[in-house]
């Protein structure tokens, strides 16, 4: 899985390519702009092959049209906020990509396969030590090679591309936290103190929907304190 995903991501030519703003949303529903790229093996918004796959095989008018590089400094003056794009802003402001694409999903397949792995230490490992051992060693080593990667530069840290440094340290987080957990819940037997955490995995969809739709949000904003502005979301 990681040798084609940092072929394609490494290997592919990425030559220029345009689009038509399709959102009518946009102030600039139905312009038509250029992107200038020529290049093989680039990582930054306009020109990686992550985005280039998904045009080819999804179709730029497939893509999503509010990505999260329209927060960054060279497109809006309210970033890292969304904001109107500047005047001067380039060109791949104002297009579509897609977070969740084709390349960048078969990246996450390896979160998923990590994960399995911490399960099947649960299940073929008795012993606590033995868990926790496996668990923080791996979790250290992957946090490790994550912040190297990115701090050398060799490969940033990336949501949208789901990076190989992206994948080692969500993975080692991940797993040093369940290592916490763990330790608190099944040996120190702290479980009263985590039974909300019990009922959000049990009722996971329904919380996900609740939290996307802003029903959450919502019914906080609802309690405040002397002024409408004074809840945990205005805060936050």
């Amino acid at each position: 899985v990681l040798i084609i995903y940092l072929s394609v991501l490494y290997g592919t030519y990425v030559p220029d390519w345009q689009f038509t703003v399709q959102n009518p949303e946009s102030p600039d529903f139905g312009k038509h702009f250029v992107v200038e790229c020529g290049v093989r093996g680039k990582l930054n918004p306009p020109c990686n092959a992550v985005g280039y796959v998904d045009r080819k095989v999804l179709g730029i008018n497939h893509l999503y049209y509010h990505p999260a590089w329209r927060r960054s400094k060279a497109c809006t003056a309210n970033s890292p906020y969304e904001g109107p794009l500047l005047e001067n802003a380039p060109s791949w402001c104002h297009a579509p990509f897609e977070p969740e694409g084709i390349l960048s999903s078969i990246s996450a397949i390896l979160s998923t396969i990590i994960g399995v792995h911490f399960g099947h230490v649960l299940v073929h490992m008795k012993n606590h030590t033995d868990r926790l051992k496996h668990w923080v060693s791996l979790g250290i080593a992957l946090l490790t090679v994550g912040l190297l990667l990115h701090f050398t530069n060799a490969m940033p840290l990336n949501k949208q591309l789901y990076t190989f440094s992206y994948v080692c340290v969500t993975s080692g987080a991940a797993a040093l936290v369940l290592s916490s957990f763990y330790t608190l819940v099944d040996i120190i037997n702290m479980k009263f103190l985590f039974m909300p955490f019990k009922w959000i995995g049990m009722n996971a969809m329904l919380v996900y929907v609740m939290a996307a739709e802003g029903i959450f949000a919502g019914f906080v904003n609802g309690w405040y304190y002397d002024d409408p502005r004074n809840t945990l979301v205005y805060w936050i």
